[in-house]
């Protein structure tokens, strides 16, 4: 990158990003736009180098800064790798209690994408890939998981044509040898990044996030981009207030439920 290029550390920018590094639009916006840190971003989370990476096309682009709506429209990123892989990208922040059918309703989608006539041999592997910004299963957290089709009793693999993998950014101490030298812990910090400070400091450790950075500083003075990335914002800020509210209402059912069961277990005390 040349020094012109170099936004970032050119950059008087300073305090909270205009949006955290977490929301989507902005994820979306910046895979689409450049293909190097697409290509970086894939090495890590599949753990190839950048000369294994021939071509990847993103299969569902969408036009930048024009307005979305959440009822037909989903910003997950469909990757063709290599022209014979298929990637499904999403950041998800927010912890629906759906999340899992979710993201199996995606890949059986996406994997079935044969049209007739077409032979069997060549409907292309798959790969859902969830950046989340939760943790998934919280009685055995991981911070990078894969999840495959096997025999429950002997564990052989019955394809390897599916593949279902959860990055957990609220875990990065769990980040084993492997992620770290993959450099997906570098990730998970820079997409917990919210200030202009801390994307500058990570945009030094490596090239590859200083491109992240610099394309991040070109967004923010988009306009269009920068609206509807706000936009995100505001609607993250109205499902967590939604979210919040049931699950208080929850907690106050269950602890009345408790108290009734209490109460009836006095009362066959008694009797």
């Amino acid at each position: 990158m040349s020094k012109n290029e170099n936004l970032i550390s050119n950059s008087a920018l300073t305090g909270e990003l205009f949006v955290p590094m977490t929301n989507d639009y902005l994820f979306r916006a910046m895979l689409q736009r450049n293909e190097r840190i697409l290509k970086g971003l894939i090495g890590s989370l599949l753990s190839l180098q950048q000369d294994e990476i021939s071509s990847v096309v993103i299969a569902n682009p969408i036009e930048l800064g024009e307005k979305i709506d959440d009822k037909t429209f989903i910003l997950d990123i469909l990757v063709v790798l290599n022209n014979s892989n298929v990637l499904n990208l999403e950041m998800q922040v927010i912890k629906v209690a759906h999340w899992i059918n979710r993201s199996l309703c995606y890949i059986c989608r996406t994997f079935d994408s044969l049209h007739k006539g077409d032979d069997y041999n060549q409907v292309m592997p798959v790969h859902q890939i969830g950046i989340l910004d939760f943790t998934l299963f919280e009685d055995e957290p991981e911070f990078y998981a894969d999840y495959m089709l096997l025999n429950t009793r002997t564990h052989r693999l019955y394809s390897d044509k599916i593949k279902l993998s959860m990055l957990d950014l609220t875990r990065i101490d769990l980040a084993t040898e492997e992620d770290k030298a993959n450099e997906l812990d570098y990730w998970a910090e820079l997409f917990k990044a919210t200030t202009w400070e801390e994307l500058r400091m990570l945009a030094e450790k490596e090239p590859i996030f200083e491109e992240v950075a610099t394309e991040v500083v070109k967004i923010s003075k988009e306009d269009k981009i920068r609206m509807q990335c706000e936009a995100r914002e505001d609607y993250y800020r109205s499902q967590r207030s939604v979210h919040g509210y049931y699950e208080e209402k929850i907690a106050e059912k269950d602890a009345e439920i408790e108290q009734l069961k209490a109460e009836l277990a006095k009362l066959k005390q008694e009797k």
